[in-house]
């Protein structure tokens, strides 16, 4: 899981991810792949509940190199047919220029009723460039899946208006720390409250208001049928 620290300017994002994350968990079995695999924050979660853990990851992944398979997901995989129970792919796909082929060698790689669980931004900072291509509603996550060949596709929400709107304005305020090294330890001691005050208030309202069309990013499983 990612580690939470309550005094960071995201802890909300991350201890939201987390808690999405295990909601889908008791549904991953057998031999998991996680395709975009950067640092395999979920790897011992994911050995909880299933046989073994597979990382894939490019050569020039900015996280550094902690895969077991190394591959552009942009292209075909080294990997055989029918040989994976579980894929999963976190925050990855907005970062494929060719999104489509992985969704496609995802399937390939899936035994038949295997799952797979994507993960990815909506109203969401460019971040790595230049390598950030996409952002995706649920309809065109939908049409994608449904492409590849994937069937019991369920686009879900991962937060609401609050959680992504204070997710936002937080990270906006990095932009004010800056200076010299003690000017900016100070700066960040007088915005650690809010940071901890906003996010425990969208924490708290944010089940309560309901907007579908505002959300941070969604959770998407399907099935290879």
């Amino acid at each position: 899981m990612y580690r939470v620290s309550y005094r960071a300017y995201n802890w909300l994002i991350l201890k939201n991810a987390n808690e999405k994350f295990r909601e889908i968990l008791p549904r991953f079995r057998g031999v998991v792949y996680d395709l975009g695999c950067g640092t395999r924050p979920y790897e011992s979660e994911v050995l909880e509940v299933a046989d073994q853990y597979i990382g894939v990851d490019w050569a020039n992944t900015l996280h550094g190199l902690h895969a077991d398979v190394v591959a552009d997901l942009n292209e075909s995989l080294p990997i055989s047919d029918d040989v994976a129970d579980t894929v999963m792919s976190l925050s990855v796909l907005e970062h494929l220029c060719e999104p489509q082929t992985m969704l496609k060698e995802a399937h390939r790689i899936l035994k038949p009723g295997g799952l797979l669980f994507v993960a990815v931004p909506f109203q969401w900072w460019v971040h790595e460039a230049p390598h950030d291509y996409y952002r995706f509603t649920k309809y065109g996550l939908e049409y994608l899946l449904s492409k590849a060949g994937f069937t019991e596709i369920d686009v879900r929400e991962n937060s609401g208006f609050w959680l992504t709107w204070i997710a936002k304005l937080n990270y906006q305020t990095l932009r004010l720390i800056r200076g010299p090294r003690l000017m900016r330890e100070i700066i960040r001691a007088c915005l650690i409250p809010l940071w901890w005050l906003d996010q425990w208030f969208a924490r708290i309202i944010d089940p309560h208001w309901n907007c579908p069309a505002e959300t941070q990013g969604y959770n998407v499983t399907a099935i290879k049928r």
